[in-house]
């Protein structure tokens, strides 16, 4: 019984692999559809997915094409407040530096064009008294 298990395993770990295999495919699919790269992320892949996808809709959406940081600032921070809960905090544009603190799991440094975005959430402290 105990070679069986043995080899439940081994099929089981190389089927995880060719699916984590098959979704890092897709997922550099994806990014090359959007043309976005991922310079740094700490969060899961749906909160990345949807920040790509807001951040593309923006740009589309620009009249004239011309960059209006402020506009997709504020699309991505109200986005992820209602969906995500409060604090989070982007920045966008062609040239900046930074050095955030943020919450595990929240924080997303990314290009999409020659467009920079950094999206990050910051742990919501209560007013003390």
């Amino acid at each position: 019984m105990e070679a069986a298990e043995e080899e439940l395993e081994r099929r089981s770990k190389f089927l995880n692999s060719l699916i984590q295999k098959k979704k890092a495919v897709e997922q550099k699919e994806h990014h090359e559809c959007l043309n976005v790269r991922v310079r740094a992320s700490d969060m899961p892949l749906a909160l990345q997915n949807r920040a790509f996808t807001c951040a593309r809709d923006n740009l589309d959406s620009t009249p004239g094409k011309k960059l209006d940081s402020k506009r997709i600032a504020l699309a991505l921070k109200k986005e992820f407040d209602s969906a995500y809960g409060p604090a989070w905090h982007c920045i966008v544009g062609t040239s900046f530096g930074s050095y955030v603190t943020h919450s595990t799991g929240g924080f997303l440094y990314f290009s999409i064009d020659k467009i920079y975005i950094l999206l990050f959430k910051t742990a919501v402290q209560p007013l003390g008294h």
